[in-house]
């Protein structure tokens, strides 16, 4: 068990998951606000908005490059020392977006985001892993979800109401008084939980992982931001996997790599991060493709695109109390085919959408998408770690954060890829309703295929945590160095 102290105060799961939620809702949102903001960036900071672009592409690969450091920091540290530091570094970051005067100013910025936010998410989940009990794992994890549906739908919206009536600086000002509250409440409430031991850092495996995750990261983030040829892209994307590969082939047998790849001896963690990634290839391909469909192809404003898409946010936040009832009632396996091949089938709706459509059905049907995707998140999530023991959370957590990244990154490139492919067909030059048809068509299909993955699970997997049965699978045991 982990060396632990006793906290200053006694905080229940849902304090802890609520610190946590409230600091991953702003870095998700922080990912989505700038993008319609760009404009008014770029004349006033006089660059060109297609630069201006580095923005956003300098966060997600600062996000990328040292999520991979995050397992280690942990363990190294503490998780609440990284986590309220993570919440600091994240708000200088912020201020200096805000006082930014060039592009340079402002990349160096969100370069400094990027990396608190890196150390956020996975040390935030670790803090919920290593503090709350199994039993209680799956409505701790629920309020982690939240974030993850609502920021993506909320940030448009937000954005473009900010750079309406008032000055972009705005975005990120906003920031300011979250991260210092959740920075005096993760020091009040978050226990100092510590690893056994320090491990020593693997040097060169964190600068293979790091590069390997954001070379491909920018790949697929760069067919819908930047205008590159084929072949470059192609070339980056290789040289990201080339770097994975031969990280995989080097750490199969050291005692403390990086990332544990080991930890895909664990049925449980395996089917659901490699499901889970094919899932979120197809969900995130949501945020770039519903705001283009109702504002390009419907002529909505963004302000109105956002109030619909809104509806997501609003289904996940009615499904937070089911997730629990529903799981332990019919078991994660049983759970996790059947709605997958929902969520695939009601996105193949959004393909009906077209411009005379009410927009009440347009938002009970986005309602429903909501609904059950916040199922499917929150039983992925907490069947990954139903396995996992004490020693490799970290690392677990770790894991699972870099598999997320990258195949959000790739729904976003499928997206692109879909809508170019479209295009190309039509011969076509400017985007329009019909366009998204096939995409949405295209993107129902890839989560339908994830619950493959589900389907050689054990009746019983994950019965600790969901509690569906009263036997409870025995633990797989797995080489995990700092248990020792």
């Amino acid at each position: 068990m982990p060396a632990q102290e006793s906290p200053r105060r006694t905080a229940s799961y849902r304090t802890l998951a609520l610190i946590v939620a409230a600091a991953l809702f702003m870095e998700n949102l922080d990912t989505t606000i700038i993008a319609t903001a760009l404009p008014q960036i770029a004349r006033e900071i006089g660059a060109e908005p297609l630069k201006v672009n580095l923005a956003i592409t300098s966060y997600l690969l600062s996000l990328s490059i040292f999520i991979p450091l995050s397992g280690w920091m942990a363990d190294h540290f503490g998780a609440r020392r990284v986590f309220s530091s993570a919440i600091a570094i994240f708000l200088a970051g912020s201020l200096g977006c805000a006082m930014a005067d060039s592009l340079f100013g402002l990349v160096v910025a969100r370069i400094c985001q990027g990396f608190g936010g890196a150390m956020m998410v996975p040390v935030g989940r670790l803090v919920i892993l290593r503090a709350v009990p199994k039993s209680e794992l799956i409505k701790a994890l629920t309020y982690l979800t939240i974030p993850a549906l609502l920021g993506p739908v909320l940030g448009p919206p937000i954005g473009g109401f900010i750079v309406t009536y008032s000055s972009w600086r705005w975005i990120f000002l906003l920031n300011i008084p979250v991260a210092i509250i959740g920075i005096v409440l993760s020091l009040l409430y978050i226990p100092p939980i510590k690893a056994p031991t320090r491990p020593k850092l693997d040097g060169v495996g964190f600068a293979l992982t790091g590069l390997g995750l954001a070379a491909l990261v920018f790949a697929f983030e760069a067919m819908g931001r930047f205008p590159l040829p084929n072949w470059m892209l192609g070339a980056t994307a290789g040289s990201g996997a080339l770097c994975l590969v031969i990280y995989w082939a080097r750490s199969r047998n050291m005692a403390e790599p990086i990332v544990n790849l080991q930890l895909m001896g664990i049925s449980t963690f395996r089917r659901a991060v490699l499901g889970g990634s094919v899932f979120r290839i197809g969900i995130g391909a949501l945020p770039v493709l519903l705001p283009l469909m109702l504002q390009l192809g419907f002529g909505l404003s963004a302000f109105a695109s956002g109030l619909l898409t809104f509806a997501s946010a609003a289904g996940a936040l009615v499904m937070k109390g089911a997730t629990q009832f529903v799981l332990k009632s019919f078991g994660f396996r049983r759970v996790l085919i059947i709605n997958a091949l929902l969520c695939g089938a009601v996105m193949m709706t959004y393909s009906l959408f077209n411009q005379t459509m009410p927009h009440t059905v347009i938002f009970l049907m986005l309602l429903a998408g909501g609904f059950i995707r916040s199922l499917q998140f929150t039983g992925l999530n907490a069947l990954s770690y139903a396995d996992v023991n004490e020693a490799a959370m970290s690392s677990a957590s770790t894991f699972s954060a870099m598999m997320q990244q990258l195949s959000l990154s790739i729904g976003a490139g499928t997206a692109a890829l879909a809508l170019h492919l479209t295009l190309a067909a039509r011969g076509g030059a400017t985007l329009q309703a019909s366009d998204f048809q096939p995409a949405y068509i295209f993107i129902g299909s890839i989560v339908m295929v994830s619950c493959l993955f589900f389907l050689g699970l054990k009746k019983d997997a994950g019965a600790n945590v969901s509690g569906n049965m009263r036997r409870v699978a025995v633990t797989p045991e797995i080489k995990e160095s700092r248990s020792r």
